[in-house]
């Protein structure tokens, strides 16, 4: 499976899993019931999604303003660690106000949700591959034989 298809798949199926475990994760470290753990869960993919687009729309306007070109480690650490800013001062707030919790242990919750992605989506990216396969970029093919 490639191109579109594939692209489509993958998110769909990544946010599904996620918004599962992650409903499990913050019920059992909240100790609040399956609906607002719920609901926390789902509404920190819808956010977390969005603001990756946006994120995105600003970092590479950004980028293509910069002097040197490229993308160094400097860069790719600032963008990561952006986003996860970005993201912890939208989900801590969001955390708090939907399980009832106060914002410290609604940071120590994004903590927690962090190393849970972290790990997930290394496993879910190994796991998505065996199964379908490597993407053609992977495989060093050009894009024209996606078709």
């Amino acid at each position: 499976m490639q191109g579109i298809k594939r692209k489509l798949v993958y998110v769909i199926s990544f946010e599904i899993i996620a918004i599962a475990l992650s409903t499990a994760l913050l019920r059992l470290l909240s100790d609040s019931p399956i609906g607002p753990a719920g609901l926390a869960a789902v509404a920190a993919s819808a956010v977390a999604m969005g603001w990756n687009f946006v994120y995105n729309l600003m970092f590479e306007a950004w980028e293509s303003r910069q002097p040197r070109k490229g993308r160094s480690l400097l860069r790719r650490a600032c963008h990561v660690l952006g986003f996860e800013a970005g993201l912890v001062l939208m989900l801590v707030p969001l955390f708090a106000g939907v399980l009832g919790v106060s914002l410290l242990q609604a940071l120590v919750l994004n903590a927690a949700m962090i190393a849970f992605f972290l790990a997930y989506g290394f496993l879910f990216n190994l796991a998505f591959d065996r199964l379908f396969g490597l993407p053609l970029s992977a495989q060093g093919k050009p894009a024209s034989e996606v078709m």
